[in-house]
């Protein structure tokens, strides 16, 4: 079943009732809605919200519930792919090496929504894990600004029997040729024959930099994965898998870069 065609004119510019945009989002039942509202958890463009009759324009004003952002237009996409080992980064490939924009190509209703997406940052070729795409650009923006120090996890497969040292030298920060690195957090995951399994947490995005900074350390990465990024998880998805983001994951990602 299609979506109604928004108002025009006159209707458009009276707005929509806030609690039906709350429903429409899929936050809550319209009644439900109008309870989250009667409690002051709505707030909108930065004001407590308490009224039934309040309108607002979806494509213009900006909804938190509980302090998290809410998306309200139907024509941003935000995703999370599971990018498999030995495949780019990028949309396209002049030589025609696999990228993430072939798996995307095959979802012709996301691009017939979005129109055109983006991927959020990059993994390289040989990294795989969790890679986010959107067509919001000022989101996307902001989570690959350092400013923001957006946490990203990572678990690596690396040689050698970790020492406790490790981590607080990593902790400490290590200097690289482009200038220091500290991680926020490391814990070692599993310790096998030869080798061990690392999770740490970084805010930086320099390029190969947590395979960098195992290698100074002396633990070579043999595989690895990313994740999470802020409060977005890969869970069980597959490798090749693209799903959308649920309102709570993208309210917590405005929420980590300030929108």
């Amino acid at each position: 079943m299609s979506r109604p065609s928004r108002p025009t004119s006159s209707a458009q510019a009276e707005g929509v009732r806030l609690q039906k945009v709350l429903a429409r989002a899929g936050v809550a039942s319209r009644r439900a809605a109008e309870e989250l509202i009667a409690a002051g958890r709505v707030a909108v463009d930065g004001e407590i919200v308490r009224e039934m009759g309040r309108r607002i324009d979806p494509d213009t004003a900006v909804v938190h519930v509980d302090g998290s952002r809410i998306q309200l237009r139907d024509d941003q996409v935000y995703l999370a792919l599971n990018k498999p080992v030995g495949m780019l980064s990028t949309m396209s490939d002049d030589k025609g090496r696999p990228c993430v924009g072939d798996l995307v190509m095959q979802r012709t209703e996301l691009l017939n929504q979005a129109g055109r997406l983006f991927h959020v940052g990059r993994l390289d070729q040989d990294t795989e894990g969790l890679l986010l795409l959107t067509n919001d650009g000022e989101l996307g923006h902001r989570l690959m600004h350092p400013s923001y120090e957006v946490e990203k996890t990572y678990v690596a497969e690396v040689l050698g029997q970790v020492p406790r040292d490790v981590g607080r030298r990593l902790r400490e920060g290590i200097e690289l040729e482009d200038g220091p690195v500290r991680v926020h957090s490391f814990r070692l995951v599993d310790s096998l024959p030869g080798r061990s399994m690392v999770e740490l947490v970084i805010h930086e995005g320099r390029k190969h930099v947590v395979r960098r900074l195992l290698d100074e350390v002396g633990h070579p990465v043999q595989r690895l994965v990313r994740t999470a990024i802020g409060e977005v998880r890969l869970g069980d998805q597959r490798p090749g898998k693209i799903r959308p983001l649920n309102q709570h994951e993208v309210g917590s990602l405005y929420k980590a870069v300030g929108l």
